[in-house]
């Protein structure tokens, strides 16, 4: 889609792509911050316009400590919280929906350039992420209505869908970052159905993983390799992995996000097999760049498990699925395209 664009336009594009690339990365951190800190409740209305500046006197601030106190996540959990400790979790939900609103402007800017300089034809796929963006933003809302009504928290399954999107929309990013990129081309590669497996198990983790953070399933079973006394949590039967519900319990999504992370090794090892055997150079930076990657991913998940997912390491371990995914997309880029 790139080939009829000159390339001092490529490079504007690029270097834009790679700014926004930067920008999701911190907005997911943010995310993930806002999560851990059980902050993402405290802006109770959805505030498209107004809520771009945050309160700015005494008056805004009660106004919007009131509009908290009528959820349940205040009535049955936070009762006692006084007004300065409202404004600790405010100012996450708020500098996550202002982060929000920076990168959907950072985006519609240069595109609206873009698109004088060159047409909208050639930037099909630029259009699509910005449509990606917009529809995150209401994803982000309709997660948040989940934690206003019955429950104290927002639903897991909304969660997850919303952190899904922010990794679809980093990945289309960078991948059209790539596409940007001259590599040169090599005849040899491995079949693209073993990279495009992987990738889908990372997203599919990622999904898993959200289960796990929005039910604060990794404050349960904080031993490894066992789940306290045994390899499958002692607390439910196998059979309850095939029904439904195994999504909703806290100790079933933590024994599913653990052994898929086995799963992604395994397929890892695959991989590198392959790579290495039939001598394919130009994949060996990417394959080794990959399993230092995992390696990174696994150790982090293993001290977020045994630290009883302390805000720390449980955000390192989030930030080091972007490192993940990022490094998944180039392996299979490079296997593809080169």
């Amino acid at each position: 889609m790139y080939t009829e664009i000159n390339t001092k336009m490529k490079i504007y594009i690029s270097n834009w792509l790679l700014f926004m690339f930067f920008l999701v990365v911190a907005m997911i951190i943010v995310g993930g911050l806002t999560r851990l800190t059980d902050s993402g409740l405290s802006i109770t209305e959805w505030e498209f316009f107004k809520g771009f500046f945050p309160p700015m006197n005494n008056d805004a601030w009660l106004a919007y400590f009131e509009s908290y106190k009528q959820i349940p996540e205040f009535k049955f959990q936070n009762y006692s919280m006084s007004l300065s400790e409202f404004k600790v979790i405010f100012w996450w939900e708020w500098a996550h929906r202002f982060f929000g609103r920076i990168i959907g402007l950072a985006y519609l800017v240069p595109l609206i350039f873009f698109t004088i300089k060159i047409g909208p034809k050639k930037l099909y796929n630029c259009y699509l992420i910005f449509f990606l963006i917009c529809f995150q933003g209401f994803l982000g809302w309709y997660m948040v209505q989940s934690g206003l009504v019955n429950n104290i928290d927002v639903s897991h399954f909304r969660l997850s869908i919303h952190l899904l999107f922010a990794f679809i929309i980093l990945s289309l990013i960078f991948w059209n970052y790539l596409s940007l990129i001259n590599f040169n081309k090599k005849d040899k590669k491995i079949s693209n159905f073993i990279p495009e497996l992987f990738l889908l198990l990372i997203f599919l983790q990622i999904i898993v993983g959200a289960f796990v953070s929005g039910m604060d399933a990794g404050k349960i079973y904080n031993t490894w390799p066992l789940m306290g006394n045994s390899y499958f949590p002692d607390d439910n039967k196998f059979i309850s992995l095939f029904k439904l519900s195994a999504f909703s319990d806290p100790s079933l999504v933590q024994y599913l996000h653990r052994n898929l992370a086995y799963l992604i090794f395994i397929i890892y090892i695959i991989i590198s097999y392959i790579t290495f055997k039939n001598k394919i150079f130009y994949l060996f930076k990417p394959v080794i760049i990959l399993g230092l990657m995992i390696l990174l991913q696994i150790i982090l998940g293993i001290i977020t498990v045994l630290s009883g997912a302390s805000i720390l390491t449980a955000s390192l371990h989030q930030f080091s699925s972007i490192l993940l995914i990022t490094s998944s997309l180039y392996f299979l880029y490079k296997n593809r395209f080169s």
